[in-house]
């Protein structure tokens, strides 16, 4: 039987989007345990994509199981990534396959993207700030938490109530889609500006707006987990592995990206992503290799 089973061309691939992101205005920056639809897209994003091939269920149970994911969730996962028109399915014989739609393949490029720019973020700042001003009476909650999720994800800070910063003065044309499908655009007063030299210093702005503490613990907590582990065989490499990278796919949710200006000198996410990074390269040849002899048995 081959690896894996063919699919309609316009299926390609893609990358997660922000999963777990916090609701608070201004949140500690704590990324959530993977869950089995954030590990699907890890999954397709990182040994399916950019083929224009699908993969078995079988294939996908398996190495669900390497990461802890049950049965019944898996196939959970499949279900409603089916349902949001993230994966389309067919049959060949009597085995099941999944490819990414080209929707999933829009979430996955857009996830990739964003956890590259990251580390592209960290280039000199030219001092353009994005400001929105957005007030929803309690009436209206369930759009103010929307709203935060997609402001956090987009790499907004709150440092007073109502108010939106967001170092990426580019993202203009995203944050008016965004708003856009919200329905709230009669509700935001949008600009973009330069600090000034008077008024609260701009590393005080950083701290209200942005927990940079916290970000930091995040960053030391991955290093600490990763760091710790020794893979022995196929499968354990193919388990940290995944792991890893799906909690790079996750920072964008987590870490809004602050120009190196606007971080302690000594950064300390700049040195551990250094150091993941190898250790994922380090993991990826035996983790493939894992993850085509589960292709070829299933």
């Amino acid at each position: 039987m081959s690896a894996a089973p063919g699919r309609p061309k316009q299926a390609r691939a893609a990358a997660r989007q922000g999963e777990g992101i916090p609701v608070s205005a201004n949140p500690p920056p704590a990324a959530p345990a993977a869950s089995a639809r954030s590990l699907l897209l890890t999954l397709l994003g990182e040994y399916v994509y950019p083929s224009t091939e699908g993969v078995w269920t079988q294939t996908l149970l398996q190495a669900f199981a390497l990461v802890g994911i049950a049965e019944k969730a898996a196939r959970q996962a499949l279900a409603r990534a089916n349902t949001a028109g993230w994966i389309e399915g067919g049959k060949e014989g009597r085995q099941a396959w999944w490819a990414l739609s080209p929707g999933g393949s829009a979430l996955i490029a857009e996830g990739s993207r964003r956890v590259l720019g990251l580390a592209q973020n960290k280039h000199e700042w030219a001092g353009g700030w994005l400001l929105l001003h957005v007030t929803l009476p309690e009436t209206r909650r369930a759009d103010r938490l929307r709203l935060y999720r997609v402001l956090h994800w987009m790499g907004f800070g709150s440092p007073t109530p109502g108010l939106w910063i967001c170092p990426h003065a580019d993202r203009a044309d995203a944050v008016r889609a965004q708003l856009r499908e919200l329905g709230l655009e009669d509700d935001t007063l949008a600009f973009q500006a330069r600090s000034l030299d008077f008024g609260i210093p701009q590393p005080t702005l950083v701290q209200k707006a942005w927990d940079v503490p916290a970000l930091a613990e995040h960053y030391l907590e991955l290093e600490s987990r990763f760091s710790a582990l020794r893979p022995r065989n196929a499968e354990d490499h193919f388990q940290a592995h995944a792991q890893l990278v799906n909690a790079f796919q996750r920072l964008p949710a987590v870490d809004p990206g602050l120009p190196h200006s606007l971080l302690p000198s000594d950064w300390v996410g700049t040195r551990v992503t250094k150091r993941l990074n190898e250790l994922r390269a380090r993991w990826r040849e035996p983790a493939h290799a894992q993850w085509q002899a589960m292709s070829e048995i299933a």
